[in-house]
């Protein structure tokens, strides 16, 4: 029988970049996920009989909220559901399950990177039918309805086994519990020479893999350890976890800090590389050679042709307008377009669909390809390997060739987190009242050419995205962005993007602090970071 449930709006269901994200004790509120799951239904037209693809990373909350969706999916029309088993699915693996399928969407029950358990966080995206984030006149449409909400239906019957591949109903509605990590791999390996990267692990190769007790774990053990031969164990924190083992499964230095401890040890292996809680970033590490995410995208860029799915060459690049130009110059080298985008995974999605890119990324170590509408994380360490393979060398003499090629961007990104959003607010207003000012004055820095607040008119629809991060640009190339993160859960999160560009004759091997100590200290000169925020220092420097 469906129930309808009397309900008021919370005033606090604005979608992110990607999707609501809150502690998961606000989600346990009474009516507070039926409510947001009701907007996202509200706000769909012709779902009625369509399919629905419904999993997550496995955090805390996960189960009991997808119980909710099919429950409440059954009850607004949906005609079939496809859940992972166990409720899993990577957020790539649930793009390529919504395009493969045919699916009208699908809810991806993730925070991401951020840490999971009783007092941490949680969240709910949807993705639409071409397996990508939901756009922004579709979120706006979730966040108008969650201020007006009176109700919300939901099928009163038993909870569904998600456990056990196979079929079953729930009112009218048909369940499959999918293999969640089959066709994943599968992709995988049409996309990459599998023969050649076993050859070179069965050679000797080795690889640490980091799952950070988070969703990538079952898709590491199929592909690397089973598919592509690399011994038992080369998969680490392989299980995934309600609190992912109280780790933070965000794959950077600060938070991946034993792996990059091992890949710098004498005896490192040759390869090492994280993934975070849902599966779509990345860190890569080779031995004694950390690679920054901007590097990364540029490095795959270039070496692509060396990858199967890739030998014709690519369409384009795309990057987020705070992830360094480096990629920039390899798409001049190709003579292909490279296209410069908000902060957000979804801005990449019509350049995907439209044939105009084939490889995007973004600084915060996503990175992906039209293969799926979401960034790919266990997907960039294959073509890491695949490239490895091809080329027989390690990652340090890459990137050395690299720069020697293309020159260096020295980049690095500070958050500063947990900042009262009123202070973050006021810093950016200041930051956009000073911006006519600025050019051509001096500061740590050198003399500013430029500054401006980033807007994107989307080449495909022509739609504008505006305030997306203030830029400060100086003669010598070099950039300061400004930006509040949309990702977190609790206060503002204010990112400085500092970056410096030295060409192939240039200082290549100088220590990333050393080369961007000017603007460092430009950057706090320019915005008062200390004064609006009491902060002296940032909390993570990636």
């Amino acid at each position: 029988m469906i129930s309808t449930v009397s309900t008021t709006p919370f005033s606090d269901q604005q979608p992110g970049t990607s999707g609501l994200r809150k502690k998961v004790r606000v989600f346990q509120q009474p009516h507070y996920a039926e409510n947001f799951v009701q907007s996202v239904f509200d706000s769909l037209d012709g779902h009625a009989g369509q399919t629905l693809v419904v999993g997550g990373d496995g955090r805390y909350l996960n189960r009991e909220v997808i119980q909710i969706v099919l429950k409440m999916a059954a009850a607004n029309g949906f005609g079939r559901a496809l859940v992972g088993q166990g409720g899993i699915l990577s957020t790539p693996a649930a793009s390529h399950l919504i395009r493969t399928s045919g699916a009208f969407g699908g809810l991806i029950l993730s925070a991401s990177h951020n840490p999971g358990g009783p007092d941490e966080d949680f969240g709910i995206k949807y993705n639409v039918g071409n397996g990508g984030p939901a756009p922004e006149k579709v979120t706006d449409a979730i966040a108008a309805h969650a201020l007006v909400i009176d109700r919300y239906k939901i099928l009163d019957a038993r909870d569904v086994d998600i456990d056990a591949i196979g079929t079953s109903r729930l009112g009218d509605m048909a369940i499959e519990v999918v293999d969640p990590v089959a066709a994943y791999a599968d992709l995988m390996e049409s996309l990459f020479d599998f023969p050649a990267i076993r050859a070179q692990i069965a050679g000797g190769f080795t690889l640490a893999l980091d799952s950070m007790s988070a969703v990538t774990g079952p898709y590491a053990v199929e592909i690397f350890e089973r598919r592509l031969g690399a011994p038992a164990g080369t998969v680490l924190n392989g299980t995934p976890l309600p609190d992912f083992g109280h780790h933070h499964p965000d794959p950077n230095l600060v938070h991946a800090r034993a792996l990059h401890d091992r890949m710098m040890a004498p005896d490192a292996p040759d390869f090492g590389a994280a993934s975070d809680g849902d599966g779509d970033r990345n860190l890569i590490i080779g031995r004694h050679c950390y690679v920054t995410p901007s590097d990364s995208l540029a490095v795959l860029a270039a070496n692509a042709h060396l990858a199967p799915g890739y030998a014709a060459g690519l369409k384009g690049i795309a990057r987020s307008m705070p992830t360094s130009g480096a990629a920039d110059r390899v798409a001049e080298k190709l003579g292909i377009p490279l296209y410069e985008t908000p902060t957000g995974w979804k801005f990449f999605g019509n350049l995907l669909d439209a044939g105009m890119a084939t490889i995007c990324g973004e600084e915060s170590a996503g990175t992906g390809s039209d293969h799926v509408r979401e960034k790919d994380g266990i997907w960039a360490v294959l073509l890491w390997l695949n490239i490895l393979a091809v080329r027989k060398q390690s990652v340090a003499a890459i990137m050395a060739d690299h720069w020697a090629t293309y020159g260096r961007n020295y980049y690095a990104r500070h958050d500063y987190e947990g900042i009262d959003k009123d202070c973050a607010d006021a810093l950016m207003v200041a930051l956009r009242g000073k911006l006519g000012a600025l050019p051509g004055t001096p500061n740590s820095g050198g003399t500013v050419k430029s500054a401006d607040d980033f807007a994107y008119v989307d080449p495909t629809d022509q739609s504008v995205s505006r305030q997306q991060g203030i830029r400060i640009l100086f003669d010598d190339g070099s950039r300061i962005i400004f930006r509040l993160s949309g990702t977190g859960t609790q206060g503002a999160t204010l990112r400085v993007y500092i970056e410096r560009y030295v060409g192939p004759k240039g200082e290549l091997a100088l220590a990333t602090g050393d080369a961007l100590a000017p603007l460092i200290a430009a950057a706090q000169e320019v915005a008062d970071i200390a004064g609006h925020t009491g902060m002296d220092r940032p909390s993570v420097i990636t």
